[in-house]
């Protein structure tokens, strides 16, 4: 019996994007723009970024259902998501994604059938991971942006929300007298 499944990773998942989402709904439009260097992406771009991740995970283990990333042309398959993350959207348009994809991805996990998780998949070098352990990966890169997006919030003076949260259960409760 797994303890840790379809139903698991999904959940988690949904907690994830929910502060991914709050970190996107933090950062003002006018900053959506904004690249900590030129050749990063911008602000927009990491946040499409994280929302198309799902897209690779549908088309890969269910549209093909491949078996080995062995001669996987990524770099194909990145210019094509590149494209889509320079793709002008506004801010509005960008939380709405990532609400839109965050969800479906986490329904078509649950829908997943531990046969189907349980499944090797071949990496390139010849080892071998389960689609669950790929799928977990997918929660793990958006984490990834995320933190990246947390530092971009305080250089643009922004005190994320994870921190404003913690400094207010902090704050001791001082009774009047």
């Amino acid at each position: 019996m797994n303890q840790y499944g379809p139903k698991q990773l999904a959940d988690s998942m949904r907690t994830v994007r929910k502060n991914t989402i709050l970190i996107a709904e933090d950062i003002p439009d006018k900053n959506y723009s904004y690249r900590p260097t030129p050749e990063s992406r911008s602000v927009a771009e990491t946040f499409v970024h994280i929302a198309s991740l799902s897209h690779f995970d549908r088309f890969f283990h269910e549209q093909e259902h491949l078996s080995s990333l062995e001669g996987f042309d990524f770099g194909s398959y990145i210019k094509k998501s590149e494209i889509e993350e320079k793709r002008p959207r506004t801010k509005e348009q960008i939380v709405d994604l990532l609400r839109v994809d965050g969800e479906g991805w986490s329904k078509w996990v649950e829908s997943l059938p531990e046969s189907l998780l349980a499944e090797q998949v071949r990496m390139p070098g010849g080892a071998s991971k389960s689609r669950l352990e790929m799928l977990l990966g997918t929660k793990e890169h958006e984490m990834h942006h995320r933190g990246q997006l947390m530092l971009i919030e305080r250089l643009l003076g922004i005190v994320p929300h994870i921190t404003r949260n913690r400094r207010q259960v902090a704050q001791p409760v001082v009774a009047k007298v």
